[in-house]
């Protein structure tokens, strides 16, 4: 058994290369062999956004407080909040942040493939976030 105790994973910051605007990541758990799945809380300010990323294994999103938008390549942008649950298949170009306008929390779960959970691609424009 393993227990991560709450203050015991220091906060740190979105690397400005995968993230527009202000973004707290707060690390839940990396995988442990066999498992893969790693988790992490992360916190969008207003505005703030992930680059276009798609994931080796797919990625699940559990929005858990404020107001958020998620877009698949080709699709349209899709609001969400607290309580939804958002499945990106494997190899599927999306991203995910904040509402303009208010703050969204997500618990972001994803598996590591050959050492890496993420293929991170180009910034999203203000244009393609929607303001």
């Amino acid at each position: 058994m393993d227990i991560k105790k709450i203050g015991s994973q220091p906060s740190m910051p979105g690397p400005e290369d995968w993230f527009t605007g202000t973004v707290r990541i707060d690390p839940l758990f990396q995988p442990q062999e066999p498992a893969r799945a790693s988790g992490a809380a992360v916190t969008f300010e207003p505005g703030a956004r992930t680059a276009w990323h798609t994931h080796p294994l797919g990625q699940t999103l559990i929005v858990t407080a404020g107001f958020g938008r998620v877009q698949r390549e080709g699709g349209p942008i899709v609001e969400i909040g607290p309580g939804d649950v958002v499945w990106f298949p494997a190899g599927e170009k999306h991203w995910h942040g904040a509402s303009p306008t208010v703050a969204m929390t997500h618990i972001a779960l994803q598996e590591v493939l050959n050492g890496s959970a993420v293929e991170w691609l180009e910034k999203v424009s203000d244009a393609d976030y929607g303001v």
